[in-house]
């Protein structure tokens, strides 16, 4: 347990978004020992230069491509390296960092993902779609170079903090749990017109545009699920979703003995990053405390599958395996994207989802090995359902 005491090596995939700014906050707060390898950002150029200025890593990678000349210019004279474009963000990946905190939202994150299980690097895993696109292969990538993945999303830390690995066959089921997002109390006649601005405002966490989203449309339980059943090797009948509107009991572990365990703490994504970097240690900070008096009371419900059917299709998408996964993950991000531009309504999403899915039923297995198959099998899936998902998108009617 002592490994907090020396410096470890890290690299930030996604270092300008709200998790890779929680873990750069968390580092500074804490006083952590660390030595930062990479930081990489999507499009954001003058904070990545900022971060870079404060904190010197070896390589600054920005994914716009176009926006490279501007980072060059933003770090004249620091000695720091530049790069740009997707490839350059899997290089800073295959660093062999002892730590990668993977955040880039989407299936971007998964081709450096990869790149950083293949050698052995422990990965706090902050990005669904790595593992909703290929969780087997990524597990068995990490596994086989003597890696491990860790993973941040407070629900999956939650339970990762309560399974006891020894007893791991007496799980009788996993319940993930979910705030309900900014409509759990609305009418579906009136979801009908929700606008982007409503679904982006999340009652409890603080999160970029697309996960708001999917937490508006429950689609982030959905995609929690799959991650879960490949994460704890359980199958998606013994996962179930719960709305707790607090956020405070973050998920829970029901054993066959009757005892189920919780994991409790603040909406705040710096306590599960700071278990992902200090496991199995812990990491003193001055972490937000849960008064649970000053609460007064926590509260649970079913959620409703009329007005939430995201769960539903996830589900079936995880029994139907193969390529679904991926597949539903590429038509959910194109479906968002189409919602943010006003292009559909915001009850769209899922029918539209479920719509792609079914247009490419009939779809091959992904390739389960830990080489370069896996990758391309899910990218290919990927490509392939947001093509058929933009096109289902412009068949509909204009949405007003």
């Amino acid at each position: 347990m002592g490994h907090l005491s020396t410096c470890r090596t890290v690299v930030v995939l996604g270092s300008t978004g709200s998790i890779g700014v929680s873990t750069l906050d968390l580092f500074e707060k804490s006083g952590a020992e660390v030595e930062i390898l990479a930081l990489t950002a999507g499009r954001n150029v003058e904070l990545l230069a900022r971060q870079a200025l404060r904190w010197r890593p070896m390589l600054v990678v920005i994914e716009d491509e176009s926006k490279l000349g501007e980072l060059r210019e933003r770090l004249s004279g620091s000695g720091l390296q530049a790069a740009g474009g997707a490839a350059a963000i899997a290089d800073a990946a295959a660093m062999g960092a002892d730590w990668v905190m993977s955040a880039i939202v989407g299936a971007a994150g998964l081709a450096p993902t990869l790149a950083a299980a293949r050698k052995g690097s422990v990965i706090a895993l902050a990005n669904k779609e790595s593992l909703v696109c290929a969780g087997p292969a990524l597990l068995e990538a990490s596994r086989l170079a003597g890696g491990r993945v860790i993973p941040v999303d407070s629900e999956h830390s939650a339970i990762f903090q309560v399974l006891q690995p020894d007893c791991i066959q007496r799980v009788a089921r996993l319940i993930l749990t979910a705030s309900g997002g900014p409509f759990r109390t609305w009418t579906r006649d009136r979801m009908r017109s929700a606008t982007p601005e409503q679904a982006v405002a999340h009652p409890n966490w603080s999160m970029g545009a697309k996960i708001s989203i999917d937490s508006a449309t429950m689609m982030n339980k959905g995609l929690e699920m799959i991650e879960a059943s490949y994460l704890f090797s359980t199958p998606a009948e013994r996962i179930d979703v719960l709305i707790h509107p607090q956020s405070v009991i973050h998920s829970m572990v029901e054993y066959e003995d009757g005892s189920t365990l919780a994991q409790l703490g603040p909406p705040d994504m710096r306590s599960p990053i700071a278990c992902a970097f200090a496991w199995p240690d812990r990491l003193p900070w001055p972490a937000p405390k849960l008064d649970l008096a000053a609460m007064g009371q926590l509260t649970f419900e079913a959620p409703d599958s009329e007005k939430f059917p995201a769960i539903d299709i996830a589900r079936a998408a995880l029994k139907a395996g193969g390529g679904a996964p991926a597949a539903m993950n590429a038509a959910n991000e194109i479906a968002v994207a189409a919602f943010l531009d006003r292009k559909i309504g915001f009850l769209d999403i899922a029918p539209l989802v479920s719509d792609t899915l079914s247009r490419m039923n009939g779809l091959g297995d992904l390739d389960a090995g830990v080489g370069d198959g896996a990758l391309e099998g899910a990218m290919m899936v990927d490509a392939s359902a947001r093509r058929v998902a933009a096109e289902a998108v412009s068949q509909r009617p204009a949405f007003h």
